[in-house]
């Protein structure tokens, strides 16, 4: 099986483990929008954020060195992942010691030991995960994606929709879910076998696996607050904004706006798993600048149709995953997703970009660029939101990862050269925004207009339609007979 092969057939596993897991968290929006006021969303918004936010700090972002060495055959796995949890262990210890300054955010009393507890189980479950993938064991993977969403979905219900616990219900299935898919991993793959500090524990591999996941440190930070900056501004600029769009209730419904273009965002990221681990394994390939412009152009082509159909499709989406009739205020979700949409569009471009600097043990750039990111959105922030509100936290949210896209387009190409059609790319963004235009607006004919543009960019792209299409049907033929034949 040939490289393109090989990576459609990952993305295609991983897209089949997620099918079903996706369907619930769809149903899990409607859960929350239904028994979770705006005021409260906003609260379980900023928890989640800061949990995200300590988690690459705490853990030294060991979860990433862990895919990129244990993917490497010139290292031992056990040796690596001895390392990595060693690693968790120490940052683990930290974060107990200076949990009393988390006392000291707003949002947190109340909830200190379920965010704590919270950060503990995911920082578990992805070092378990991470170990897995770079093991290869894609289905494993997979099917633990699946289990650990039911599970979710379960407790969610049990805690938020029969025992009415609101955000503590949250925050406890989370950390049950991440717990009970950390303990799935460790046992079916049998990780305790990797695990001897006294026999595999090498301090050399610890400081190799530091010296490229410390700067990732700083990288995730970054785009967490990115993230975390918008929701934080429009809460609490309330008084100082002459828009009336911001405050707890906003923030709740900027929080709900995201839930659709989150949908674009669960694609890009089942096609990352599997990119990533494409990206370092042919790092040493001498045609892999042909192989970044194939896959890089097509993996395009394809987010900017997906984003065309769902602006042309928001209403009905918003309608179809956020729940009005308890909380009208989040009817308004449909105004700022079009353009959140295309900010995913972005993201996911920059992460695609970001597999570059992986693959080449350049993880200082990504920090950089992830930094020039994070501080275009804060400026735009304070600058937008006090006259826009809400609308001018999703343009600042474009507009940071489009100048990280600029920036990573460029530094990049210098390190792994691959041919790029800027040309198309600008095409495929106005149109975009046409369309976003459209939607937001609502003028007469709004969606027939939406429709023709969604049909130019189909014959616009139908190159890589025709190429994606060809390749992911010889991959589940060949899924679907070998998994017959056995």
């Amino acid at each position: 099986m040939n490289k393109y092969q090989k990576l459609a057939q990952n993305t295609v596993i991983f897209a089949i483990g997620s099918f079903g897991s996706k369907i619930l968290l769809l149903l899990l929006t409607r859960l929350y929008s239904g028994n979770i006021n705006p005021g409260d969303t906003s609260t379980k918004s900023l928890l989640e954020q800061t949990a995200n936010f300590i988690i690459p700090v705490i853990t030294f972002s060991i979860a990433e060195a862990v895919i990129r060495y244990g993917l490497d055959r010139d290292y031992s796995k056990k040796e690596v992942f001895t390392s990595a949890c060693i690693v968790e262990l120490v940052g683990a210890a930290i974060l107990l010691l200076c949990s009393p300054l988390l006392m000291l955010l707003p949002y947190t009393k109340g909830y200190m030991v379920f965010l704590l507890a919270y950060i503990l189980a995911s920082s578990f479950r992805q070092l378990c995960s991470q170990f897995v993938r770079a093991r290869d064991l894609t289905r494993l993977f997979a099917f633990d994606g699946i289990l650990a969403t039911l599970s979710l979905f379960l407790f969610n219900v049990l805690f938020i929709s029969v025992l009415h616990l609101g955000v503590h219900g949250f925050m406890l299935a989370v950390f049950l879910s991440d717990l009970c898919s950390g303990l799935f991993l460790w046992f079916v793959a049998s990780l305790g076998k990797y695990f001897d500090p006294r026999r595999y524990y090498n301090p050399d591999i610890t400081r190799t696996m530091l010296r490229f996941s410390i700067p990732m440190i700083p990288t995730a930070v970054l785009w967490i607050i990115t993230g975390f900056s918008d929701r934080a501004f429009v809460r609490y600029m309330e008084g100082h904004a002459l828009s009336t769009d911001v405050g707890d209730a906003a923030a709740g419904v900027y929080e709900y706006s995201s839930k659709v273009p989150n949908l674009l965002q669960m694609v890009s990221t089942i096609f990352f798993q599997a990119w990533n681990m494409s990206a370092i394994k042919e790092n040493s390939s001498k045609d892999k600048g042909e192989f970044y412009h194939k896959i890089f152009s097509n993996y395009q082509a394809f987010m900017f149709l997906s984003a065309a159909l769902m602006i042309l499709l928001i209403q009905p989406l918003c309608a179809m995953l956020i729940n009005y009739n308890v909380y009208p205020d989040y009817a308004r979700c449909y105004i700022y997703a079009p353009i959140l949409t295309i900010s995913v569009v972005m993201l996911s471009f920059d992460q695609f970009l970001s597999s570059v600097y992986v693959a080449t043990q350049k993880t200082s750039h990504s920090m950089w660029t992830a930094l020039i990111a994070a501080g275009t959105n804060i400026i735009l922030n304070i600058l937008l939101i006090y006259h826009w509100g809400v609308q001018g936290a999703v343009i600042a949210t474009f507009a940071s990862y489009f100048v990280c896209y600029l920036v990573r387009i460029v530094d990049t190409r210098r390190l792994i050269y691959f041919k790029v059609s800027h040309g198309r790319f600008f095409v495929n963004t106005a149109t975009l925004f046409v369309m976003s235009y459209f939607a937001i607006t609502t003028p007469k004919l709004y969606l027939l207009w939406e429709a023709v543009l969604f049909l130019l960019l189909c014959v616009f792209n139908v190159q890589a339609i025709r190429l994606v299409g060809r390749i992911a049907g010889k991959v589940i033929r060949k899924i679907t007979h070998g998994g017959a034949k056995a």
